[in-house]
């Protein structure tokens, strides 16, 4: 700090109020570099928080006032929203539909909860339904307080693992037929699912979002039945025979599934229904599936639609997670450069 300099006359009047010209100098100084410690704490913790997208401003001290070198602003970081459905309707209509074929996906990412739905038509579920059999029977044997027989566990494997139509036939028996399918249904959330008349329980009817519903049951932890009961029903559907390995299979990073798949021939039409859902892992991540499908002219080209759509529907999550990754990346890159040029500053 300048002062007019002094005569030698004058020095002994002056010399006390320079003193105290000092102190408010130190005073001063102290005020400042306590207020960039304070701004420099506010920065760092801040950027443990990952709770700026810019470097952070100091906090205003009562003794110094706000800084006005035009730095950043502090700002929260937000992800955009996904529309899940409007992505999966895009990678879809890249798969190939045989004419007069119609299908329909849903899809659920199990880690982060998101899911998305393509078409809401009801198809014959073939035998897919045998999950819902099980899973009925499963419930049912809970409220009772009991066990599965060795016959019932005989029949659900063999109905599950080997697609055994006359063991499902059995158990479509014991779980009371539709009416005993439907009630369990009603409390496994399902609302679009009516089972077949009679003994046709391969006709049961379903849309792909209620077999998503079905596949949270069996798969997730919200669920009407025990851990014990998904746990095994699981394990059949981690070992269907080799050549029902088919479906939504395709889309899964190596062995890393679990499903069931349905096909059927209609009598009236010639045409074939046919259906995979389950459990995949790509990615990293797991995910639901179910793909239902109807007026292939056979099973292969029934086959091929499934295992289309399941690959581009899973891969409609999995391609975007990375990007979402790697833009995250690249803000959070800015944003410590951004911090570090704060501190630097200070």
């Amino acid at each position: 700090m300048d002062s007019p300099r002094a005569t030698p006359g004058s020095r002994r009047r002056h010399a006390r109020p320079r003193r105290r010209a000092l102190l408010y100098v130190s005073l001063a100084t102290v005020a400042v570099v306590g207020a960039t410690a304070a701004g420099t704490v506010y920065v760092k913790a801040h950027a443990r928080d990952n709770a700026v997208s810019s470097a952070a401003s100091p906090v205003p001290s009562p003794s110094a006032p706000a800084s006005t070198s035009g730095e950043a602003s502090v700002e929260p970081v937000t992800e955009p929203a996904v529309d899940r459905d409007a992505l999966l309707d895009s990678a879809l209509a890249k798969v190939t539909v045989p004419s007069g074929a119609e299908f329909s996906v849903a899809v659920l990412d199990l880690d982060s909860g998101a899911s998305a739905t393509y078409g809401d038509s009801a198809f014959d579920t073939a035998s897919i339904v045998k999950v819902d059999v099980l899973a009925t029977l499963l419930l049912q044997a809970q409220d009772a307080g009991r066990h599965l027989t060795a016959t019932e566990k005989a029949y659900a494997t063999k109905m599950i693992e080997n697609s055994d139509n006359a063991s499902a036939s059995e158990l479509w028996d014991v779980i009371g037929a539709a009416a005993g399918l439907d009630a369990a249904n009603k409390r496994f959330g399902l609302t679009s699912t009516e089972g077949g008349d009679g003994a046709l329980w391969g006709l049961t009817q379903t849309t792909a979002a209620d077999q998503l519903r079905l596949l949270q049951q069996v798969f997730g932890d919200d669920s009407k039945l025990s851990a014990a009961s998904r746990a095994y029903l699981q394990g059949l559907m981690t070992t269907v025979e080799t050549d029902q390995q088919w479906g939504v299979s395709a889309a899964a990073d190596g062995s890393g599934y679990a499903l069931k798949n349905g096909w059927l021939a209609r009598s009236t039409t010639g045409l074939w229904d046919v259906n995979s859902i389950g459990r995949v892992t790509a990615g990293g991540a797991d995910y639901l599936v179910a793909v239902l499908s109807k007026g292939t002219v056979s099973q292969a080209e029934g086959m091929a639609l499934v295992e289309a759509a399941a690959k581009a529907a899973v891969g409609s999550f999995t391609e975007s997670s990375g990007a979402a990754s790697a833009s995250a990346s690249g803000a959070g890159e800015a944003s410590g450069a951004g911090a570090a040029s704060a501190s630097a500053s200070q």
